[in-house]
């Protein structure tokens, strides 16, 4: 099978390199939840992105592979300190199996490499897919980022090097069979809610083993990463249409977590990398956090985690303010003060949380 990504994928770098960035107002901080074209490798996006707001630091919160589409959330600015607590958040799938059909890159771009019929029924599949759902362990192909002995697999695959790769675990929350079409390589269209790591072309492949033959990934979209979905996802022509409207400020960006507020004297002391009492963070049900810390004007100040009895910024997303003469490093007195806690719910918004007076989009630091 021909590799039919790779010219849209030469489209994708030459629009990348081609496309006239956009003027903006000075440097922009926030998520762009972009709807990436099938054809663009994710650094393909960061690179049309970085042209259009026209600013280097722009980054990703997880690859999704080229002939795939869908959800890639991007970071601009100092958002981008923020992209690690949402590449480990869950995503959801769609796609399409093909039974009957094996290739070297367990999906739709690579070469097939073995095939037989496979007249399996919808009533088989739903049977063997139920098995997969809960805590297993994949083998991340061989066609992938993970690295081993200092080198990234798909790197080995390019030289036709297959090695040894030990079986990472994931969970699978939800696997379901949504269309069925019969034949002598039935297609299967998939729901899939998963662990962040969980490898959609290997579910693929292993569900096809658990029938008894082979198979792979015939399409994939990413439907959501947390809580961002297609319904606020932007074209990249939308983006570059109006890039600022495009901009969720750093506060939405982190709306999944618990959240803490603090008021003018709290803020300044998290501004400048303070630690929070434990008094002052979420009640011991809402875990180890990580927390969001916003100001009274539900700014995005900083993300902290628990150390011992209290918190620590994990990041700190804004600049610190100027110290006055004779104040004290640290935030002086009064500086733990004034601050609520979001409650023990862990994942949930309350008024003056991450998620509310939201600013508006494209703020500036």
């Amino acid at each position: 099978m021909p590799r039919d990504g790779e010219a849209g994928r030469d489209r994708g770098r030459r629009a990348a390199r081609t496309d006239r960035p956009v003027t903006v107002d000075g440097p922009v901080d926030g998520l762009v939840v972009i709807d990436k074209p099938g054809g663009w490798t994710s650094h393909d996006v960061v690179a049309r992105l970085r042209r259009i707001y026209g600013q280097r630091r722009v980054g990703h919160a997880g690859t999704l592979d080229p002939g795939a589409t869908g959800v890639l959330l991007v970071g601009l600015g100092r958002a981008t300190r923020l992209l690690r607590f949402l590449s480990e958040a869950g995503k959801a799938y769609r796609g399409v199996v093909v039974l009957g059909v094996a290739t070297d890159t367990l999906d739709f771009e690579g070469t097939v490499t073995y095939e037989r019929p496979m007249p399996v029924s919808r009533a088989e599949v739903e049977a063997a897919a139920a098995r997969f759902v809960g805590p297993i362990e994949q083998v991340p192909p061989m066609v992938s980022a993970v690295k081993v002995g200092g080198r990234r697999l798909h790197q080995l695959a390019r030289e036709g090097v297959e090695v040894e790769r030990a079986p990472r675990p994931v969970h699978i929350h939800r696997l379901e069979v949504e269309d069925f079409e019969p034949g002598p390589h039935p297609r299967v269209t998939i729901a899939v809610e998963c662990s962040s790591g969980t490898y959609v072309r290997t579910l693929a492949a292993d569900l096809g083993a658990a029938l008894g033959g082979p198979a792979h990934l015939g399409s994939l979209r990413r439907l959501r990463v947390a809580s961002f979905g297609l319904d606020e996802a932007r074209t990249l022509e939308e983006v570059a249409a109006d890039p600022s409207a495009c901009v969720l400020p750093p506060a939405v960006a982190m709306r999944d977590l618990a959240a803490v507020v603090v008021d003018g004297d709290g803020a300044v002391a998290v501004a400048r990398g303070r630690p929070l009492p434990a008094a002052a963070a979420p009640g011991p049900g809402a875990g180890p956090g990580p927390f969001a810390v916003t100001g009274p004007d539900g700014r995005l100040l900083a993300v902290h985690e628990r150390r011992g009895s209290g918190t620590r910024a994990s990041v700190v997303v804004v600049p610190p303010p100027e110290r006055p003469p004779g104040d004290p490093p640290g935030g002086g007195p009064g500086a733990e003060g004034g601050v609520t806690g979001g409650g023990a719910g862990g994942g949930g918004v309350h008024p003056g949380s991450a998620g509310e007076d939201r600013p508006p989009p494209g703020v500036r630091r």
